[in-house]
């Protein structure tokens, strides 16, 4: 295998510093280089490539929402429905800590590339399913695929753009996260209706047959190989331990208690993250370098970003239930609806970005974007069968508010806290424990909503009748509300943890290829 990888005409050279990590060099035909030797022109070409593929691996999350009713009435399974989400949940999370520690390994651009690849090869299969066993599997091959586009993404921004300039750049990537939560419902609502369910998951070929081109044209990184081995046990353990984990977690909060099905899932899950822990602290290339645990930025940001997890997916898909299920909207409306949302996150995301880069620090957004989304969490606790479109979506914007001011600015504090031959690995750890936040939150919240939505429908079909569909509507925003009351100490603790976040200076150009964490990250 040659050991750099093809670019096309791109007036730079990439060279790897002493430690074997990827950074850029000017070439002396280049015009004024930005920060990291690429020019402004470059780095927006490089991050339309690496937008694309985020866009896909998020937009999925969501997309196949509005249309799981209609899947499973095609193929007579509704009892399967909610596995053609959480099989793309469990493989995309379980995945993520090892893309980070292979692309370490063999090189960023190829392996992004091969997950490009993977994931396209998902979706196609995906919407020629024949069953909803084949469904399943091939959104779990999608999953795949997914886990490293969302990691590796983050990543090669690290490897492009010094710590100090990064802001601004990962703000946009904010706005496309952002977009595609908010967007995939409302998309897979319209394709659902104008064509069908299949297109939800053919979109994405023409996507990321674009990104893949770009990403292949104005890319060059070169790498130099390292003798190191991939830590197949450890994969294998973390692997299986967050999937048999997850499933148990979705079991208990579909049946909204902990049954012996899930217990049974569970506990093997737990012993093998244990094992995984054990193991790691023995192994020569750990998938995920306990270490890097004694860096107080990378743990607390790592914590902040599980709980943002918990919070934004585990809360906020219960609005396009309600919205559908109470308002009585269509799957399009409810998309829209969520908009503010979006124009909130957009604001922030992309402001904070470029504030972080002017003043180089980083901790104040923190605390204000925490403190944000708590507020915004104990708003949406008020919401009523009869709440009016303006009030929703200024709750609904304040979240996003919260959101954009600090979500991908823990990506920023921690690839620049780590060495950056540990960069993989360091991106890789938020995208996996805010996702692993996400499904976690998705269950035990959904858990939350069913009991009390169970638990309190006897007292409103007393008030509105037996067979009224308003005391289902009643009990069911009852159950949201206790959901949104049982987040809210979770989103307040992210408030009180952003302030043991320490500020470390945001490493400039210069200091770009700097292989050990600052002293004070350490802390």
């Amino acid at each position: 295998m040659s050991t750099t990888e093809d670019n096309l005409d791109l007036p730079v050279s990439v060279v790897p510093d002493t430690a074997g990590a990827e950074t850029a060099t000017p070439s002396p035909s280049g015009s004024a280089p930005a920060a990291g030797g690429y020019t402004h022109r470059q780095i927006l070409l490089i991050m339309s490539g690496l937008g694309m593929g985020l866009l896909l691996a998020s937009l999925d999350q969501t997309i196949v929402s509005t249309a799981l009713t209609v899947i499973s009435e095609h193929f007579h399974r509704v009892d399967l429905y909610s596995w053609v989400v959480t099989a793309y949940l469990l493989t995309s999370t379980a995945s993520t800590p090892l893309y980070g520690k292979i692309s370490d390994q063999f090189g960023r651009k190829r392996i992004f590339q091969v997950s490009i690849v993977i994931f396209l090869v998902g979706s196609a299969l995906s919407g020629l399913s024949q069953s909803m066993y084949q469904l399943i599997g091939f959104r779990a091959l999608q999953g795949i695929g997914a886990g490293g586009l969302m990691t590796l993404a983050f990543a090669i921004i690290g490897d492009v753009i010094p710590p100090r300039e990064r802001g601004r750049y990962q703000g946009y990537f904010g706005a496309v996260f952002a977009v595609s939560s908010v967007v995939g419902p409302l998309l897979g609502g319209f394709l659902v209706d104008q064509a069908s369910w299949r297109w939800v998951f053919y979109v994405n070929l023409p996507i990321g047959a674009v990104g893949l081109v770009v990403i292949n044209r104005v890319l060059k990184l070169d790498h130099k190989p390292r003798t190191s081995k991939v830590d197949v046990a450890g994969s294998l353990l973390i692997v299986s331990g967050v999937s048999l984990l997850l499933v148990g977690v979705q079991i208990a909060g579909t049946a909204a208690k902990l049954t012996a099905t899930a217990w049974a899932y569970s506990i093997p899950g737990v012993a093998l993250l244990v094992a995984f822990v054990w193991w790691e602290r023995r192994a020569p290339e750990p998938i995920i370098p306990l270490r890097l645990f004694r860096n107080s930025v990378f743990a607390v940001s790592n914590t902040l970003a599980f709980i943002t997890g918990t919070v934004m997916f585990g809360a906020l898909i219960f609005l396009p239930l309600y919205l559908q299920s109470v308002r009585g909207v269509s799957p399009t409306i409810s998309g829209l609806r969520l908009l503010p949302m979006l124009a909130g996150v957009l604001i922030t995301s992309i402001g904070s970005g470029q504030l972080v880069s002017k003043w180089g620090r980083y901790k104040n957004f923190v605390i204000v974007g925490t403190f944000t989304l708590t507020v915004g969490v104990a708003i949406m606790t008020q919401i009523t069968v009869t709440t009016a479109a303006w009030p929703l979506a200024g709750m609904l914007f304040v979240i996003g508010l919260g959101l954009g001011l600090f979500m991908q600015i823990l990506v920023v504090a921690v690839q620049n806290a780590v060495p950056v031959t540990d960069m993989g690995v360091g991106t890789a750890s938020v995208t996996f424990f805010r996702t692993l936040g996400g499904a976690v939150g998705s269950a035990v919240l959904g858990a939350v909503l069913i009991l009390k939505e169970s638990s309190s429908l006897h007292h409103y079909q007393n008030v509105y009748g037996a067979n009224s569909p308003v005391a289902v509507q009643h009990a069911f925003t009852f159950g949201m509300d206790q959901a949104f009351v049982y987040a809210l100490p979770v989103a307040a603790l992210s408030f009180i943890l952003s302030f043991l976040l320490r500020e470390v200076k945001l490493r400039s150009g210069a200091d770009h290829v700097e292989t050990k964490p600052s002293a004070e990250a350490l802390l």
